[in-house]
């Protein structure tokens, strides 16, 4: 714990303030990709889902190790990105390194949570420009997996006001889609590495607790639209948007998104309204 907290406050001395929404972070190491090497597709429960537009969801889901009688537990909805788009119901998984750390024993112990990762027979998330992303536009996709949501919601013992949506890059996108598609549904987000929906929507997300992770030299999703969307929802009067922008990083996951600790108690110490 003390190593934790020591490395924590090293991160933010490494660190500066562009503004009160963005926290630029130096000196972050590379992504250790080992702490997942044992997780696969088979740690996380398989199913699959047909919403009411037709499209069906083969779907993972990660139980809580021990489910305690009569406990409601969290639910984190983990969006893959556009290279796990398929039907075989493994490479949401196998090619998606924040949805696997979920499954990291040490993880899943200080987090005890349902976990769903839904994969996607088609991009979640499109782009105005793909060449050079601005806007991120949702496809009938989204909706059959947020509906699944719902179903999830309805059969496990999930807290439904601790209802939670992460992804890296179309999965980060898909996140943050997911929170204007569904007002009221989930209690905070964790996007990625994604390109943030048209700005003029940023009125709907003053209240919403938003922790925003991407790197300064991602030249596939540019930082530039997420930056854009924190500065809109901040001058919309939101004060629960925060951007973690990484020097140098290019377009994958930061080196601090596993064990993560920090981030995911910040995360799940959120709760919506009923």
């Amino acid at each position: 714990m003390r190593l934790g907290l020591l490395a924590c406050a090293a991160l933010l001395l490494s660190s500066c303030n562009r503004d009160a929404g963005e926290l630029l972070v130096r000196g972050t190491p590379p992504l250790d990709r080992s702490v997942a090497a044992a997780i696969s597709a088979d740690d996380f429960a398989a199913g699959s889902f047909t919403a009411r537009n037709g499209t069906t969801l083969p779907y993972r889901l990660l139980v809580p190790a021990r489910l305690e009688p009569g406990r409601r537990y969290p639910l984190v909805v983990q969006f893959h990105g556009s290279g796990a788009v398929g039907t075989d119901n493994r490479a949401q998984i196998a090619g998606d390194f924040a949805a696997r750390a979920w499954a990291i024993p040490a993880i899943r112990a200080r987090h005890p949570a349902f976990v769903l990762v839904p994969q996607f027979p088609v991009r979640s998330a499109n782009y105005d420009d793909p060449t050079a992303p601005r806007v991120a536009i949702a496809t009938p996709a989204l909706a059959a997996a947020l509906e699944l949501v719902d179903d999830v919601i309805a059969r496990q013992p999930v807290d439904a006001s601790r209802v939670y949506a992460s992804g890296f890059s179309m999965g980060g996108s898909a996140t943050w889609l997911s929170l204007l598609a569904r007002p009221g549904l989930f209690a905070a987000a964790v996007p990625i590495a994604g390109i943030a929906p048209e700005r003029s929507h940023a009125i709907d997300l003053v209240d919403m607790p938003i922790l925003v992770l991407h790197g300064d030299a991602d030249t596939e999703n540019p930082i530039d639209a997420d930056r854009a969307m924190v500065a809109a929802i901040r001058t919309a009067g939101g004060r629960q948007v925060r951007l973690r922008s990484y020097a140098g990083l290019q377009h994958m996951p930061p080196g601090d998104l596993v064990p993560g600790d920090a981030w995911r108690d910040w995360l799940f110490a959120q709760h919506r309204d009923p």
